[in-house]
């Protein structure tokens, strides 16, 4: 890939760090969900953001196949559909893996301007399955969350992308 002026050169992501962040963002979802119950609708999905970052950033270490898995226990865990995150994440996912070369060429500001309507996409999934279900309309709260995903997006890349940045021994009289 050719690299903007000014762009740094990144270290490998470790693998451990990849799946630490996304354990540590489906801890955060399962805890705001357990402390403020599913009808805060208008939180920000946490893991549906780092899904999106690490398939946008390393495709072949997280894939379709990972954000099904956590869309199962996303599933298991709000006792809702066996299936609906997982069908929300996947093709979050997809869609996130298909626009990475793409998106990457933005800004971090412009990168959650693209993301708005994959946010909002796969939430619609997960009302439309709710809605065929009986629930009913989620109500307009329920339109905040993908715009507030959108607004952490810049947050949660900056703080993953911080290890990568790092030099790995740092010297002095060595430009990268």
């Amino acid at each position: 890939m050719i690299m903007r002026p000014g762009q740094q050169l990144l270290l490998p992501a470790s693998i451990w760090f990849i799946w630490g962040a996304l354990i540590a963002a489906l801890l955060l979802n399962m805890l705001s969900t357990t402390v403020l119950g599913n009808t805060s609708l208008w939180l920000p999905d946490f893991l549906a953001v780092v899904l999106v970052y690490w398939n946008v950033n390393q495709t072949r270490r997280v894939n379709v196949g990972a954000a099904f898995f956590f869309g199962l226990l996303m599933d298991v865990h709000s006792s809702a559909l066996l299936g609906e995150h997982a069908l929300a994440y996947s093709l979050l996912a997809y869609f996130a893996v298909s626009m990475h070369r793409r998106l990457r060429w933005f800004t971090l500001d412009g990168q959650a301007v693209q993301l708005v309507p994959l946010f909002f996409a796969a939430h619609a999934v997960q009302w439309l399955v709710r809605w065929t279900l009986g629930s009913g309309w989620p109500g307009w709260p329920a339109l905040g969350a993908p715009v507030l995903e959108a607004v952490i997006w810049p947050i949660v890349a900056t703080m993953l992308l911080a290890p990568q940045r790092r030099s790995h021994d740092h010297d002095d009289n060595r430009p990268l």
